[in-house]
């Protein structure tokens, strides 16, 4: 039986960028959900728009959350949400700025938290189920070369996902996060392309190979779908094996 979203409407948060927001969106339409896209880029949000007929956008930088607040306010139910939106801004441990900490932070973590309570709280009001699904990454749970502040914002996601999963639980809404390897979209070959730093990394997979985008979106649409029904508070390794080793 294939899933289906057909009757729910979904949200997704960083879909304008190709990758994994913006497959994951089109995704969603294509198994009959109503589908609302989020990005800060207009001109992403309106290629989208275009791609994939249907689709509603909404242009907000999560990363201010009096603008996330009325960018939604009237946004209408949702059922299932993405939150997908993230920055990696990758600097030495010393070489840490205080505006990389704080703009990683603000949009890897607390924009997750805020747009989560806006959907939950309708969530709630109409008495519905729900379903949602953090992008967090391997990097929550190993330490990476230049990723101190990055990882530490995916590892601060995880624990967001279990106590969300932990409180939503009783109300009927699941929460899990999916943790990929370094997934294969147009900066993922760019950043992996050169062999010198890819294979210490790909020779630590052990099915020998990045994650592709599409490995990535099959895992979030299974857990946001009823096929899951009995998951929550999972973190998912989309990662080859990485973390297993």
């Amino acid at each position: 039986m294939e899933i289906n979203f057909c009757g729910r409407r979904a949200l997704v948060t960083g879909a304008g960028k190709v990758g994994i927001g913006r497959e994951t969106a089109k995704a969603l339409r294509k198994t009959g959900a109503e589908v609302v896209a989020l990005s800060r880029s207009y001109e992403d949000l309106e290629s989208l728009a275009r791609e994939c007929p249907g689709v509603q956008t909404i242009c907000v930088d999560l990363a201010d959350w009096s603008a996330t607040e009325k960018a939604l306010s009237s946004i209408g139910p949702v059922d299932i949400l993405v939150n997908n939106a993230a920055v990696a801004i990758l600097q030495p441990f010393l070489a840490v700025t205080e505006e990389a900490f704080d703009r990683s932070f603000a949009v890897n973590v607390k924009a997750v938290l805020h747009v989560s309570q806006i959907v939950v709280h309708q969530m709630i009001e109409r008495g519905v189920p729900g379903a949602i699904v953090n992008v967090s990454s391997q990097a929550s749970q190993c330490a990476l070369l230049d990723h101190s502040v990055y990882c530490s914002t995916k590892g601060a996601l995880d624990m967001v996902t279990k106590v969300m999963a932990l409180e939503l639980g009783p109300k009927k809404i699941r929460v899990n996060s999916v943790n990929p390897t370094v997934v294969m979209t147009e900066m993922g070959r760019v950043g992996w392309s050169d062999p010198q730093k890819s294979k210490p990394m790909l020779n630590r997979i052990p099915l020998g190979r990045f994650a592709e985008v599409e490995d990535v979106v099959h895992s979030i649409l299974f857990l946001l779908s009823d096929k899951s029904s009995m998951i929550t508070g999972s973190c998912l390794p989309v990662d080859g094996g990485f973390l297993a080793c």
